[in-house]
């Protein structure tokens, strides 16, 4: 069966793609100065106006924008068109704070749309297609971002959304779709679920899972495509400069999201310094949209980890897969520590599933750090093998992590399960 044709820009030459990135660029800094008072009044005590963005590296001279600008500017501040205009509202799920609104044009829907359909696509999408997406609907933008992507590209939705974990695996097996798009962490439960019917889930009509909005490690992609016989690809997006869709990996090469950077410019900064740090360096991801028209996004600082790198499947650049965010980082004792960090150590344990929390609390002024990992099924916490598994992955946490921590094993189902983002962290400490 054929694969749809890749768009003509996805293969374009850097010299092609930067000057069409240039002429975006203004556009979009003059469409946020003329019609954004939040962005025009940032611009003007940073001292910038759009003109003199005459390069791309001139960029580097207008302000940041943060998930505070957005907050600040509840619920409609920050749009550069009328209320109106919109077609569609998102909103982040508030877990601190005002939740972060997002506002699109019909043309920011049908932009957001193309770059979904192009990341299926890129996983490996063909004509005819049955597309599971268990990604939850409503504000949060996963299932729609999904959804309108999917049938851009033309194929065939089933469009679930998150929980009813039993009837999902009814729909796989009844519908026998090709591809699930879903957290890795759900992909997990789901699997779990086919094993405690007594069914095979590698034997699945899935070739492919696309899997996203949340970190997630090599370890954990080779357990996924194990253990579901599929291939599992990496779609990244974030609701505050459009949804999922921003990259994607391209399943020929599954070495890191390939950035669609004809509607996104991508930078990497030193998260203490704001200062841009050179490709292929470690630092924050900082990204600026090129084409919405609701809500221009400029320089947002995303708080994600990763670095740069050069285009491979396609000529776009790519960046590595997340390592952790800024704002999910745990200091431990004066160590900087990443769930992912745990996950991998985990994930090398046969004796141990991949459901885990981190508990932190604190006992006088000392923080505490607790790992609740669960046991293989059939396996018991009390066990002489899994109490061994427990002791080798508290001493790695301490040799390649670098703090102290306490294993507490649970058995199947101990860990609560996640159906949508996973809650990795919880910080107990007052």
């Amino acid at each position: 069966m054929k694969s749809f044709p890749l768009e003509p820009i996805e293969k374009a030459g850097l010299d092609e793609l930067r000057a069409l990135q240039l002429k975006r660029l203004q556009a979009t800094l003059r469409h946020a100065w003329l019609h954004s008072p939040v962005y025009r009044a940032k611009f003007e005590a940073a001292g910038v106006h759009p003109d003199d963005c005459k390069s791309l590296a001139d960029l580097a001279k207008f302000p940041f924008t943060t998930k505070r600008d957005l907050r600040d500017s509840y619920p409609f501040g920050m749009l550069a068109v009328s209320r109106e205009q919109c077609v569609r509202l998102h909103a982040s799920s508030g877990t601190t704070g005002k939740p972060t609104v997002v506002a699109y044009t019909k043309n920011d829907v049908d932009m957001w749309a193309g770059c979904v359909a192009r990341s299926i696509r890129a996983a490996g999408a063909r004509p005819g297609d049955l597309v599971h997406i268990s990604y939850g609907y409503g504000l949060f933008t996963g299932g729609l971002g999904a959804h309108y992507g999917a049938e851009k590209l033309g194929l065939t939705v089933v469009p679930f959304g998150g929980g009813q974990t039993e009837r999902q695996v009814q729909l796989i097996t009844d519908f026998k779709p090709d591809i699930i798009m879903v957290t890795p962490s759900y992909m997990l439960a789901i699997a779990d679920e086919f094993e405690k019917q007594g069914m095979s889930a590698a034997d699945t009509s899935l070739r492919t899972g696309i899997f996203g909005a949340e970190p997630w490690t090599n370890d954990m992609r080779h357990a996924i495509e194990k253990r579901m016989g599929i291939a599992a690809v990496d779609i990244y997006g974030l609701s505050e400069v459009i949804g999922p869709g921003v990259a994607s990996e391209c399943v020929e090469t599954k070495d890191g999201p390939t950035i669609w950077e004809d509607h996104f410019y991508p930078e990497i900064i030193d998260p203490e310094t704001g200062e841009l740090v050179a490709d292929g360096d470690l630092g924050e991801l900082v990204f600026t949209s090129l084409t919405k028209e609701a809500l221009p996004i400029i320089r947002y600082r995303t708080r994600d980890l990763t670095r740069l790198l050069p285009g491979t499947a396609r000529s776009m650049r790519r960046m590595e897969k997340i390592t952790g965010r800024s704002d999910d980082m745990m200091i431990v004792r004066g160590v900087n520590v990443f769930p992912t960090q745990i996950e991998e150590l985990i994930l090398k344990r046969v004796e141990l599933a991949p459901h885990y929390q981190c508990i932190l609390t604190r006992e006088g002024v000392l923080d505490c750090l607790c790992v609740a990992v669960e046991t293989r099924p059939g396996l018991s916490p009390d066990s002489a093998d899994a109490q061994t598994a427990a002791r080798l992955l508290q001493h790695e946490i301490k040799a390649y992590v670098g703090t102290t921590a306490e294993i507490e094993l649970r058995a199947e189902g101990g860990v609560e399960r996640s159906q949508g983002k996973a809650k990795r962290v919880l910080d107990h400490r007052a």
